[in-house]
C-alpha cells in the first residue's frame, strides 16, 4: 500500500484519506495486535516462510499447506478478537488452534522426509505449543463467559 502526504492528511490509496497522525494510531488500535497469541503466531508465520523457502523442489503442495495454515492462525485470532459475542469469539480461537495443530503435523511431515533438522523442528514446535496453550485458554475463557 502506498501512502502520500497532502498537508495535514495522509492518502492511503483506493480513495482513503485520513488526518495525519491517525493512520498509524488507528492501525495500532486493533484488538488482535495486543494479544500475545497473535504476536507469537506472527513469529510462526516468519518461521514457516523461512522453512518453506528452504524446502527443495517437489514440495510445493506441502509448502502451500504450511503457509496457508500459518496465516490462518493469525487471521482467525484477529477475527476472534474482533468478535463481541463470546461463543463466536471462542469458535474463532478454536479454529486458530486447529490451524496451529495442522502446522505441527506439516512440520512433522517435513521433518520425517528429512527436509527439516531436529533443531529447526523443535523451534517451530515450541512456537506452536505456546500458541496452542494460549488459544486453548482464550477459547475456554471466552466460552465460559458465553454461558454466564
Amino acid at each position: 500500500m502506498s501512502t502520500a502526504s497532502r498537508g495535514s492528511e495522509v492518502w492511503l490509496g483506493l480513495g482513503v484519506t485520513v488526518a495525519s497522525g491517525c493512520a498509524r494510531n488507528s492501525v495500532r488500535d486493533f484488538d488482535h495486535r495486543r494479544l500475545d497469541a497473535y504476536q507469537v503466531a506472527l513469529e510462526f508465520v516468519a518461521y514457516a516462510t523461512e522453512t518453506v523457502a528452504n524446502l527443495p523442489r517437489g514440495n510445493a503442495a506441502l509448502a502451500e499447506q504450511l503457509k496457508t495454515a500459518a496465516a490462518s492462525i493469525c487471521l482467525n485470532i484477529a477475527e476472534g478478537a474482533g468478535e463481541y459475542r463470546a461463543n463466536e469469539k471462542a469458535r474463532f480461537y478454536r479454529m486458530a488452534r486447529r490451524s496451529a495443530t495442522e502446522c505441527a503435523a506439516a512440520l512433522d511431515v517435513i521433518r520425517i522426509t528429512h527436509e527439516l533438522t531436529d533443531d529447526a523442528h523443535m523451534a517451530g514446535d515450541d512456537l506452536l505449543r505456546r500458541i496452542v496453550a494460549m488459544l486453548t485458554k482464550m477459547s475456554t475463557t471466552a466460552g465460559e463467559s458465553s454461558t454466564e
